[in-house]
Parts: C-alpha cells; sequence; structure tokens
C-alpha cells in the first residue's frame, strides 16, 4: 500500500513541479497543515485512497492465488544466514551514502530524462540530507581573497564607496544620488505576489487579458520587462528582496539557523525612522516566516492558528481574525482580504506620522486555485488562470481602495513575483521559467518607464533606495538599476545548481566541482566554451555570499 500511495503521489508531484520528490516535498511533510489540507482541496481523496486499498486488494489476492511469497514466507533461515544477510544489506546501505547521490542518474543533458530516472523514495531521502552543502566541499572556488576582491570591483559604482574596514569586506556606504537634494521618505507598500509570471501578461481567457491590472502598470509605473527570479520557491524570493544577495546552495536563509538579526532591508528602513511590518494571509510558522521576519526587524501579522512550536519572534505579532476573514483556503486568507488588513493598519500608521514600511506576502496564485465567486469571469477552483486573474483583480481593487487613502500621495508601491509559476523545464535550469514581472508605482521623482535591460531579483530595493536619494550603509549584492555603470547580470538557481545569466551567456555551478557555460538561445541553453571572467564571476558571488552567512557576518553590526 506503501508502495502504491508513494508511486501515485509521485504522479501528483510530478504534475506540479515536474520533477522526482525534492526539497519541496520535505517541506511537505514539515508543513502538514497547509500541505493536508491543499491535498483535501485539491483531489478527490476518498477516490484515490479507495481506489489504492482496491488496487492493494487486488494485489494481495493474486499473489495469494499463485502462492507468489509461499517460499518467502515459510522459509526457516539459520541465524547465521539472517545474520549474513542483514550484514550484506548494512553494508550496501552505509556505502551507498558515500558513493550514491542524487545526482548519480544525471548522465542526459536533458533535466527531464534525468528526474525520470531517479527513484523517488531515494530522491526525498537525499533532499532531506542536502538542505545545506559547504561551498567549498562541493562546488568550484577561489582562494577566499580572490573572491572578495572580485566583488568589491563588481559592486563598484558612481555612488559605491569603501570607505572603512568592517568584518563583512563587502560592507560600504551608497551615497545619495544627488546630494544637493533632500531625502524623500514616503511611505512603502511592497507586494510580493506568488507565482506570477511574467507570460501570464500576454495570456487570455475568453479573448480578455487574464492581468488587466498588471497590463496597465506596466504603463503606469515604472515597469522592469526583463527581471529575473533568485529561485524557484517563494523563501528564495523573499530571500532575494530582503538580504539582496544570490541564492546560497541548499536551503534557503529564511529556514536555517542563525537566521536573525541580519543586516536587511529593515535594518535601512529603520535607520531611516520607518515602522516595519509583515503581513501573510496564512500562518507564517509556514517556511519558517515568522521566525526570519520577526527575527529581522518586522512586526507580523499573520493567520496565526496557535502553533505550539515557538516561532522566536523578537518584535510583536497580531492575528488576522475571523471577522475580518471573507474568504480563505490552504494557503490562507484571500488576497483582497490581505490588502483590506494592509489599507486598514496603514490608516492607524498614518496617524502616527512616523513612515511605514509593509511586506506583504499574498497566496492566492495557489493550487487549490480558489477564491470568493462572483470577483471575476473565471469560475474559482478551475485552474491557473482564473487564479492569476483573481490575483490581477485584488490588486486592482486595493489600488483603487487606497487612492482614496490621505496617505496615498505619500506612498510608493513596489509589485514583484517571488517566482515563475512553472520553475522547472529539461534544461538544468529552465531561464524563461525565472522571468518575471516588477513595478514601481506612484514615485513621484522619476517619471514612468519600461526598464528593458536585464536586472536582477536583488536589485529591487537598492534601485528603490536610489531613487528616494538615501544615503545609506550597505552590504547587499544588489546595485541601482539606473546607476550610469550598473552592469546587467542576474541569478537563477535552484536547491543545488547555481546559475548566473548575463544577457544570452548563462554559466551554472553543480555540485562535485562542475561548471558548464550555454547559450540561450530560442528559451533553450546550448552548449558554449567556458568564459574564464564569467566563470571567476559567478564563484564569486556565490562563493563569498555563502561564505559570508556560514561565518556570521551577514549580521547587523
Amino acid at each position: 500500500m506503501i508502495i502504491y500511495f508513494t508511486f501515485f503521489a509521485e504522479v501528483t508531484f510530478w504534475d506540479e513541479f515536474k520533477s522526482r520528490f525534492n526539497f519541496i516535498a520535505v517541506d511537505y511533510l514539515i508543513y502538514t497543515y497547509e500541505v493536508v489540507k491543499n491535498i483535501q482541496e485539491s483531489y478527490p481523496l476518498p477516490i484515490l485512497v479507495g481506489g489504492i486499498v482496491l488496487i492493494t486488494g487486488l494485489t494481495l489476492f493474486i499473489t495469494k492465488k499463485r502462492n507468489v511469497f509461499y517460499d518467502t514466507f515459510n522459509s526457516k533461515p539459520k541465524t547465521s544466514q539472517k545474520i549474513g544477510v542483514f550484514a550484506l544489506n548494512l553494508i550496501l546501505v552505509i556505502g551507498s551514502l558515500y558513493v550514491l547521490n542524487n545526482d548519480s542518474s544525471s548522465t542526459s543533458e536533458n533535466r527531464y530524462n534525468n528526474e525520470i530516472s531517479k527513484a523517488g523514495i531515494f530522491s526525498f531521502f537525499s533532499a532531506f540530507r542536502n538542505n545545506h552543502l559547504k561551498f567549498d566541499e562541493h562546488y568550484k572556488s577561489l582562494p577566499i581573497e580572490q573572491a572578495f576582491a572580485q566583488m568589491k570591483s563588481e559592486l563598484q559604482d558612481s555612488k559605491t564607496v569603501f570607505d572603512q574596514q568592517y568584518k563583512n569586506p563587502l560592507r560600504r556606504t551608497i551615497l545619495a544620488t544627488n546630494p544637493s537634494q533632500p531625502e524623500q521618505k514616503p511611505n512603502v507598500i511592497f507586494v510580493m505576489m506568488e507565482s506570477m509570471s511574467s507570460s501570464f501578461m500576454k495570456e487570455e481567457y475568453n479573448g480578455k487579458p487574464i492581468t488587466p491590472t498588471l497590463n496597465d502598470l506596466a504603463n503606469n509605473s515604472i515597469y522592469f520587462s526583463n527581471m529575473f527570479a533568485n529561485g524557484t520557491r517563494t523563501v528564495r524570493g523573499m530571500e532575494a528582496v530582503t538580504l539582496s544577495i544570490p541564492p546560497t546552495p541548499g536551503n534557503s536563509i529564511v529556514k536555517r539557523v542563525d537566521n536573525q538579526n541580519l543586516y536587511t532591508i529593515s535594518t535601512v528602513f529603520k535607520a531611516k525612522g520607518y515602522e516595519n511590518m509583515f503581513f501573510y494571509g496564512g500562518d507564517g510558522y509556514f517556511d519558517n516566516m515568522n521566525a526570519f521576519f520577526g527575527g529581522n526587524g518586522f512586526d507580523i501579522y499573520d493567520r496565526g492558528r496557535g502553533s505550539i512550536l515557538s516561532d522566536k519572534i523578537n518584535t510583536n505579532r497580531y492575528n488576522i481574525n475571523d471577522n475580518e476573514v471573507k474568504f480563505e483556503n490552504a494557503w490562507g486568507i484571500a488576497d483582497d482580504d490581505i490588502y483590506r488588513k494592509v489599507l486598514n493598519v496603514a490608516d492607524q500608521k498614518h496617524k502616527t506620522k512616523q513612515p511605514f514600511f509593509a511586506f506583504v506576502m499574498t497566496t492566492s496564485n495557489h493550487k487549490p486555485y480558489t477564491y470568493k465567486d462572483g470577483k471575476i469571469d473565471i469560475p474559482s477552483g478551475t485552474g491557473r488562470p482564473g487564479a492569476v486573474k483573481y490575483a490581477d483583480y485584488a490588486i486592482g481593487d486595493f489600488l483603487a481602495q487606497a487612492k482614496k487613502k490621505p496617505w496615498f500621495t505619500n506612498t510608493v508601491f513596489v509589485f514583484i513575483a517571488d517566482h515563475c509559476a512553472s520553475s522547472a523545464g529539461k534544461d538544468a535550469i529552465d531561464v524563461k521559467n525565472h522571468h518575471i514581472p516588477a513595478f514601481i508605482y506612484n514615485l513621484k521623482s522619476r517619471p514612468n518607464e519600461n526598464v528593458s535591460k536585464e536586472v536582477a531579483q536583488i536589485d529591487i530595493f537598492p534601485t528603490l533606495f536610489s531613487l528616494f536619494n538615501w544615503k545609506y550603509t550597505s552590504q547587499f549584492y544588489g546595485k541601482d538599476a539606473f546607476d550610469p555603470q550598473y552592469q546587467s547580470r542576474s541569478f537563477v538557481g535552484t536547491y543545488i545548481k547555481l546559475g548566473m545569466k548575463k544577457g544570452d551567456d548563462v554559466i551554472i555551478l553543480s555540485d562535485q566541482k562542475k561548471i558548464n557555460q550555454y547559450k540561450w538561445t530560442d528559451l533553450n541553453l546550448k552548449d558554449a566554451p567556458i568564459d574564464p571572467k564569467f566563470e571567476r564571476s559567478i564563484i564569486s558571488n556565490y562563493q563569498t555570499a555563502d561564505y559570508l552567512f556560514s561565518n556570521k557576518l551577514l549580521n547587523e553590526k
């Protein structure tokens, strides 16, 4: 029964993630409430479980009828035979831990072929064991002094001054864009949109676009039309924007131990007199979000379910009550509910005259794709297009309500996706499935425009801070996309594969100290010779990021 259950579980897992069991499957066993509820809402469980029981019964009947296992259950081996078989299996198991890993099956350039060739159970335990990989042991590296020298060179631009000696070699001063002009300190509402691929902005339903609000924002904001996400999971997007750092191998820093009191965007906002808040429509215990944001200066607003496990929150936590919720599914309250909560809290903060920064994480654009009926013309629960259109509708309604508020004129809105809806393809890293939209809306100091240059997800806040004309201390890897010395590059990684993109050139670091370079042509990766300069760049970015976190040099002080 376990074998049959696992088989069908792999089929549904593949349907959503195009992969054998991986880190996501490990997470699904940890955060049981959201996952079990999501499965209940997404699949006909009585039919599926009943079918598994029926197949199991049929298997038992046939094997019993044909005496298939008669010798197995009636043999009486000697104790010495038992010990011999046990010892042999023990040696094989222990040996495989050191000889085999989940990339042993990676003999093809086609990622789908490699995934199909794996055993799902082995993949699951491989992911469980490799939640963090030591960079120097698994990836090609440089002498650390050379790596930091390379990074200092790459981070240098017209406003960057390495003026003091810090424990973190990359900590530096970012000068104001226009020193003769005052700093701007508008409120900032930052919305991380769940699974919002750029490709959705071109899709239609019944002849109409499914993202009319985002399409309108593209024409009425600073629109980054060529931005690429760090990774394929929400925690990777959170890590990218809050820490402004390339994705380190293994689990996201959001889910690691010792991830509190780090130097984040919250540190910069707090130094400028802002109050920082994190809004999430589910229980922020999921994916360790509360511990990360609460441990890094954000007050928490979430749908707490009274978990007995501690989130180690050093700030205040406020619950979103039942009377504030009109629709809810496995992942949390509907997007228009969380936006309504943000509006109410913003009204309260406006009265204090203190600027506020709100980080809002949405949930509705996620399986089972359900939302309150009557909001859009696509029935709830019918698939991704409906969830995308509802998420887009909720943004439009949110902005319409915000425009009525007294604080609107002094508030800048930032919308960016955490990752794409489809995260995997046949290539080791499917670059097109990292292409996300990003918008800076209602910024009075700069005209709206379409920024077509390649920009990394980690650049969004360093760019915003420069647009505010701020002078601040930084140890971020992100840079101001409008600086005249800005050089385009982006990071496209998975848990194990670490990629870097510069135009059509893509280079990927893999464990076992492998490195490959490609040309991104016709949305596919084609083998290319390795450029030594590009090789030093990718190694330096990833190696130093991992070094800084591993040695506790990303801290505030």
